[in-house]
């Protein structure tokens, strides 16, 4: 089995896939606090290419951290996250959406599956992908091949995923280390670097993101979307956050303590700025 020291390090990258326009994403990614830098990936899709500090610095292997990140931006916002990641011995991507339970697949760094191929269906119904034939290409990804080490696998997850409107970027490759990745999605012209202004900026924000897909469920709103998220959240981030501090897990310690923080701002507005 391979080290936790392993599965860290220059050589790991990860790359976060949301299903809305950067203009939606802003706004709940600056709440991670993590260094990145947001970019167009197709129609309707976004990137959001990480610093990679937990990992980089040898904190936690990438597949906890991005895993908590997706998790955490899917439960804030109403459109799921896809976290594709690597390192010198896996491969593997996580689908987060709401509140259901991230499904996800992975690789050895040969190309040997070691997820279920159950998870690959899954995958494919909550994208809206094709049962058929987008199934068949996936159910492909999860047999032996030993031509295909594993991010030629992920590079063919991306090939499906092009059905739904996903399209990278140039220089935004599986494989590459998470300095290269930011550089190349800095040197796009849309591309807007994110990371956390402090509370007061974040509040700032509130009109651009009334106008976006995220407004009936922001604490402002006041309507039943926003309590009942609020709500939901707090109830989420509580375990989260618990896991998180008793594996020493910074990506779901993250996770948690965002929805915490988020649901407990949410319920306080209800009750400050109650409707008429």
């Amino acid at each position: 089995m391979p080290t936790e020291a392993a599965r860290t390090g220059p050589a790991s990258g990860a790359l976060l896939l949301c299903r809305a326009a950067p203009a939606s994403v802003a706004p709940v990614a600056h709440l991670l606090r993590e260094p990145m830098q947001l970019t167009r990936a197709g129609g309707d899709w976004s990137a959001l290419v990480p610093e990679g500090r937990p990992w980089r610095d040898g904190a936690e292997p990438v597949d906890r951290v991005v895993t908590g990140w997706a998790t955490a931006l899917a439960v804030g916002a109403p459109w799921p996250v896809l976290a594709l990641w690597w390192d010198s011995d896996h491969a593997g991507f996580t689908l987060a959406s709401g509140f259901r339970r991230p499904v996800g697949f992975v690789w050895l760094a040969s190309g040997v599956p070691v997820g279920e191929d159950e998870a690959m269906r899954t995958f494919a119904a909550r994208l809206g992908l094709d049962p058929v034939l987008d199934v068949e290409a996936l159910d492909r990804l999860t047999k032996p091949d030993s031509a295909a080490d594993a991010r030629t696998r992920l590079r063919g997850l991306l090939a499906v995923l092009t059905r739904v409107g996903v399209s990278l970027p140039a220089g935004l490759a599986p494989g590459e280390p998470a300095d290269r990745l930011r550089q190349a999605a800095a040197r796009r012209p849309d591309s807007l670097p994110v990371e956390w202004p402090g509370w007061r900026e974040a509040v700032a924000e509130r009109d651009t993101v009334d106008h976006s897909r995220l407004g009936p469920w922001m604490p402002w709103a006041g309507g039943p979307r926003a309590g009942a998220l609020a709500l939901a959240q707090v109830a989420a981030g509580l375990p989260l956050l618990v896991r998180g501090l008793r594996r020493r897990g910074s990506g779901w310690a993250t996770a948690g303590a965002l929805l915490l923080a988020h649901g407990a701002w949410g319920l306080a507005y209800a009750l400050a700025h109650p409707r008429d």
